[in-house]
């Protein structure tokens, strides 16, 4: 399975965990900041981390920005090179770029300069974006505990057609499906014979080995 690719730019406590939550799920992950102390307490934590300045143009080119699938741009305390970052990120061509944004002008300006997604760090955990930047057909990710988590998912398509009772996840997998939306309506207590659509979601819950690979579908 190729691994997916992500660059971080600003290593605060928001960046930092972000980063190193994308890695250690299995991510290949590039991380900058222009101060080289935060680099060097993370460049243990994630495959590459260098001391650049987002807002450096030809600094971006050299490190192949471009190629990544995922940009973050987390830079703290500094307006300017965020939304400049974001928008060099998406000048160079990187597909998907989220921003963190201070507060809604902010997020705001970031939307004007291209980002796909504003994040607001003081509302989202670094874990729990990375986890939902990180899956295949995770739509929302909630760590219950270190080891439980509650996610809602897109069905499976092998799991397409099948009913609850055949799919048997709880026994098998682990999972213990809570409900199942379809069609913009929430069934909230889905019976054994309910059918399966692979346009479905369900929120499930289920240990962190298990979210993982359901991540990977």
């Amino acid at each position: 399975m190729v691994k997916k690719q992500f660059v971080v730019v600003g290593l605060g406590r928001f960046g930092a965990t972000l980063a190193a939550t994308l890695c250690s799920n299995g991510g290949e992950v590039l991380a900058i900041d222009i101060d080289g102390e935060r680099v060097e307490l993370l460049r243990d934590h994630v495959t590459h981390c260098v001391e650049a300045n987002g807002m450096n143009r030809e600094a971006l080119v050299q490190l192949g920005v471009r190629d990544f699938d995922v940009a973050v741009v987390a830079i703290d305390g500094d307006l300017r090179a965020s939304c400049m970052t974001t928008m060099l990120m998406k000048e160079l061509g990187v597909n998907y770029v989220a921003a963190c944004a201070q507060d809604e002008v902010h997020g705001r300006m970031l939307t004007k300069l291209g980002a796909d997604k504003v994040i607001f760090p003081e509302r989202d955990m670094g874990k729990r974006v990375a986890h939902n930047l990180m899956a295949g057909n995770i739509l929302d990710f909630i760590e219950l505990s270190p080891d439980y988590s509650m996610v809602e998912i897109q069905v499976p398509q092998e799991w397409n057609g099948k009913t609850l009772a055949q799919l048997d996840l709880r026994k098998r997998l682990g999972i213990n499906v809570i409900a199942i939306r379809r069609d913009g309506h929430v069934d909230p207590s889905p019976m054994p014979g309910t059918t399966l659509s692979s346009t479905d979601r369900m929120l499930v819950m289920a240990g962190y080995d298990i979210i993982k690979k359901l991540g990977q579908a």
